[in-house]
């Protein structure tokens, strides 16, 4: 067992490794950096500066500063070197001079605390309807709801964001929520249960977009899963046994059917995270989406890597705990050690 984690361990080190040195040579490759954008003083063609001898010597520094006067590779290593002691760097652009794990840390929580309830209702939601779906194959139920869920799954989250946002948010035909935001600009002069009912509100459409598709998708893998199993050799011999059919499907089959859910779960952070920067910027939430797209726009290397760093150990680290979960749940794999 201990040496199957440090096998995962080494290559999803080795992974972050090449996923942090591809990102760092399409940054390089990408027109424009730092000192070229329009905050430091140049045209919007990206063209030769026209600035004083100072924004020159400014801009000059930077470059240094940034390693981006010394080649790819090079530049590279410099940046590896001084993560390795716990440095990312500070912001170029976005904030300038502020350590950019500083920047990531203050978004961190309010997109934390968004996937955290989209994780959850995904899974709460989509496992009970793709198991009874299973036990209810080819009924009324299940065809409808595969139409429904088919449907939701096929529609884009900037498009829902955007109608959710225009037709029930204020301003909107039935202004039910908040247009943007997570908590409310008069917190001061509520009460604790109006407090918590206004931030359910600001909460609701955010998650909404972020859960959707993923239910819908979800759902059908437990389906699936679930028929699939249902029909084992091993289901018929409990049944034959006596046993209650809840007993059946929730002890015997649903552990079975659970793998492929554990196995989805890698993939489900990363998505949510990607997702989630259209759905901030959409109800301007200040979290790591919009940050994303700040540093994005004004061409902040440090803090695009940094946040390379944190969406790759994030891909990684899901993967990791799906195969941990996946070794606790299979009844069929053993681990033997020495």
């Amino acid at each position: 067992m201990v040496e199957y984690i440090i096998k995962r361990l080494i290559l999803a080190f080795f992974t972050l490794l090449a996923i942090l040195l591809v990102s760092y040579v399409l940054l390089r490759l990408a027109p424009g950096d730092p000192t070229r954008s329009s905050m430091f003083g140049s045209d919007s063609a990206g063209s030769a500066l026209d600035a004083s001898k100072g924004a020159l010597a400014r801009n000059t520094a930077m470059r240094e500063k940034l390693n981006l006067d010394k080649p790819v590779l090079v530049g590279f290593w410099l940046w590896l070197k001084e993560v390795a002691r716990g440095d990312f760097g500070t912001s170029a652009s976005v904030d300038p001079g502020r350590p950019v794990t500083e920047l990531i840390l203050d978004r961190l929580p309010v997109t934390v605390s968004l996937n955290v309830w989209a994780v959850l209702l995904t899974y709460l939601l989509a496992v009970p309807l793709g198991v009874y779906a299973a036990v209810h194959a080819d009924s009324w139920f299940d065809r409808g709801s595969a139409f429904l869920l088919f449907l939701l799954y096929s529609l884009p989250v900037m498009w829902v964001a955007l109608l959710l946002q225009s037709t029930l948010c204020d301003g909107g035909k039935w202004p039910l929520f908040p247009l943007k935001g997570l908590t409310p600009a008069n917190e001061d002069a509520l009460s604790t249960w109006q407090l918590q009912w206004e931030i359910l509100r600001h909460y609701m459409l955010p998650v909404l977009c972020l859960t959707y598709a993923n239910f819908a998708g979800l759902s059908r893998y437990a389906r699936n899963g679930m028929l699939e199993v249902i029909h084992s050799d091993y289901i018929r011999t409990a049944r034959a046994k006596g046993e209650s059919e809840t007993v059946i499907i929730w002890k015997h089959a649903f552990r079975n059917a659970l793998i492929t859910l554990i196995t989805l779960f890698g993939g489900l952070l990363p998505t949510l995270v990607a997702g989630s920067l259209l759905v901030e910027y959409i109800f301007n939430i200040p979290g790591m989406g919009t940050l994303s797209l700040l540093a994005l726009s004004s061409r902040d290397y440090p803090l695009q890597m940094a946040l390379f760093a944190f969406t790759g150990m994030l891909t990684l680290g899901g993967i990791f705990l799906s195969d941990m979960l996946y070794l606790a749940a299979d009844p069929r794999i053993k681990l033997h050690t020495k």
